[in-house]
């Protein structure tokens, strides 16, 4: 059974649909080879190899020298939509899919509110769900605007990471991380970009350092495409759609053959699945869904009235899918 989040539609709030109004995306300039990461990370050559022609990850986006401050304002920057309406954010979401992103005591999510002008806004951080837990930021912030019921109201959902460990730089064996950010305004209304469903499943037995433990990791290959899939048409049959009515899966980056494969096994068109960011960005954390909407957009992938969906899956190990209409 997969159990199904929130979806679009509120209880208690009749006619209020939760709705993405504006998405800004960020990518580092300096654009580092999957050669070079993987002898940075001191394994073998033959690695790279696998990355580059089996999983079709060719580079990834890193900013050595900045903070991950830097990297979420540069985000934050980029959206316009949110310039002069800071008074009418409720709500700031950090997606993070790391425990830990930063030394204690810093807190570089109140302190971009504080530079940004947010500081009025309540700040708070989503975890738990790893590289699935955008979308849950998500679904937390289209509940929140539809319980305070305030006209106009929206809410900033953040994602972005550095990859300042060796865990927050290669999932063995399946992707290499880069650094990106992306900012997203959610309202609990809409014309554009509205939820129609959210499925959501998690499967604790696969907690634990799949590097370290390969009993588990191989347990996990093998159960990941059923799962993923699980979610995706539960959000689908959630949606009262079939997957044929869905336009264009925007997927999280972890490689390419994995998708192909999922492809095949759901019977869903490949090239209807946003792949061209998997070789040149590798996998930005929980920004990856951001970076390919805003990708769909700028390629005029989706058209007005187009039923979009987006997946990811979290190691620890949730599996996520979201449906909206553009």
């Amino acid at each position: 059974m997969v159990p199904l989040g929130g979806g679009g539609l509120r209880p208690g709030h009749p006619g209020v649909m939760t709705a993405i109004e504006a998405v800004a995306t960020y990518l580092p300039d300096q654009r580092v080879p999957i050669e070079d990461r993987i002898a940075r990370l001191d394994l073998k050559p033959m690695q790279a190899k696998l990355f580059r022609r089996f999983l079709g990850l060719s580079e990834v986006r890193l900013d050595p020298d900045g903070t991950l401050l830097d990297l979420l304002l540069a985000g934050v920057a980029r959206l316009g939509a949110l310039r002069g309406r800071e008074h009418q954010v409720s709500y700031v979401l950090y997606a993070r899919t790391m425990p830990v992103v930063v030394p204690y005591p810093l807190n570089p999510l109140h302190e971009l509110c504080r530079l940004r002008g947010l500081d009025h806004a309540v700040a708070f951080t989503v975890t738990h769900h790893a590289c699935a837990t955008g979308l849950l930021a998500i679904d937390i912030a289209g509940r929140l605007l539809a319980a305070d019921g305030e006209p106009g109201a929206l809410a900033l959902v953040l994602t972005g990471e550095k990859t300042f460990t060796r865990d927050a730089q290669l999932v063995p064996g399946t992707s290499v991380f880069g650094e990106g950010a992306a900012a997203c305004l959610v309202r609990a209304d809409g014309d554009r970009n509205r939820l129609l469903a959210y499925a959501t499943n998690t499967q604790g037995q696969f907690n634990g350092r799949l590097e370290d433990l390969p009993e588990l990791s191989a347990s996990y290959e093998e159960e990941y495409p059923d799962l993923l899939a699980g979610v995706i048409l539960a959000a689908v049959a959630q949606a009262g759609l079939t997957l044929d009515e869905i336009s264009l899966i925007l997927p999280h980056n972890v490689n390419v053959v994995s998708w192909q494969r999922l492809s095949r096994r759901m019977g869903f068109p490949v090239g209807r699945v946003l792949l061209e960011n998997v070789p040149v960005t590798g996998h930005v954390f929980s920004a990856d869904s951001f970076l390919n909407y805003a990708t769909a957009v700028e390629r005029h992938r989706l058209r007005p009235g187009d039923r979009f969906l987006i997946a990811a899956a979290g190691l620890g190990a949730t599996f996520s899918a979201m449906v909206f209409e553009h």
